[in-house]
C-alpha cells in the first residue's frame, strides 16, 4: 500500500517534466531588428513562391518583415501591397495561424557580429515608410517589396556593403521549366518582362543566410 504514493509522485514528477519539454524556450524573448519570416495565404502567388524557395528547416516563407519598439510597442516593418508600412505585431502574427491557430511565423536574428547594424538600419527602413510597393521586383528603383526593404536599409547601415547574399531570381516552374501562369498574367497587367534571372532575394532564402540564427517558431516542425 506504501508502494502508491511513491508511483504517483514519480508519475506526476514525469508528467510535469514532459509538460516543460512541451512549453515553448522560456528564454525567448523578442530583440529589435529580428526578422520576422511569415507563411502567407495568397493562392496562386505564394504557391509559386514556394516552389522556388527552399526555407529553414525546410518551411515554407512568402513575407518577411522588420521588428521595431516604439513607445515600449512592438511594431513590423513590412513591405506589403499597398507599400512601406508600420503595423503592430500582434496583427502581424494573427494574420496568418495554422489549424492549432499558432501564428505561422518564425523569427531570425542577425548573427552577433552584425547587430550593430541594426539601430541605423531601422531608421533607415523608418525613411522608407508610405513608399510604394514594388511590384516588378527591381532592386534599383525607389520602391520594396517585403525582402528588399530589409536587404537595403541593411546595405545602407553597412556602408553599402550587402548584408543579405543577392541570388538570380526565377518565375519558373521547377518541374516544367516554363513559366508559372499566375507570373506570366501578373506581368503581362504590368506591360513588363518577366524579370528572369534578374538579381533579387526571397523570405525563404533570406531564412537559410549564413548572416542569420534562426531563433524560434510558433509552429512545430
Amino acid at each position: 500500500m506504501k508502494a502508491r504514493p511513491i508511483l504517483l509522485a514519480s508519475f506526476l514528477a514525469y508528467f510535469l517534466l514532459f509538460q516543460v519539454a512541451c512549453q515553448p524556450k522560456a528564454d525567448f524573448a523578442w530583440q529589435q531588428g529580428d526578422i520576422l519570416f511569415q507563411d502567407g495565404d495568397c493562392g496562386d502567388f505564394c504557391d509559386a513562391i514556394r516552389a522556388v524557395t527552399s526555407g529553414y528547416e525546410g518551411r515554407d516563407f512568402s513575407h518577411n518583415g522588420f521588428l521595431m519598439q516604439e513607445n515600449n510597442e512592438w511594431y513590423v516593418l513590412e513591405a506589403i501591397s499597398k507599400g512601406v508600412t508600420k503595423t503592430p505585431l500582434d496583427s502581424f502574427l494573427s494574420r496568418h495561424l495554422d489549424e492549432n491557430q499558432k501564428p505561422k511565423v518564425a523569427v531570425g536574428r542577425l548573427k552577433p557580429e552584425l547587430r550593430h547594424l541594426l539601430p541605423t538600419a531601422l531608421l533607415e527602413a523608418e525613411k522608407l515608410l508610405g513608399k510604394p510597393y514594388d511590384s516588378g521586383f527591381d532592386l534599383s528603383n525607389d520602391s520594396y517589396y517585403c525582402s528588399e526593404l530589409i536587404h537595403l536599409s541593411l546595405q545602407e547601415a553597412n556602408h553599402g556593403n550587402p548584408v543579405f547574399e543577392i541570388q538570380p531570381m526565377t518565375f519558373k516552374d521547377p518541374n516544367s521549366k516554363e513559366f508559372f501562369s499566375v507570373w506570366e498574367v501578373y506581368f503581362e497587367k504590368l506591360g513588363m518582362e518577366i524579370p528572369e534571372g534578374k538579381p533579387g532575394l526571397n523570405p525563404g532564402g533570406m531564412s537559410l543566410d549564413p548572416a542569420l540564427e534562426m531563433i524560434y517558431a510558433f509552429q512545430n516542425k
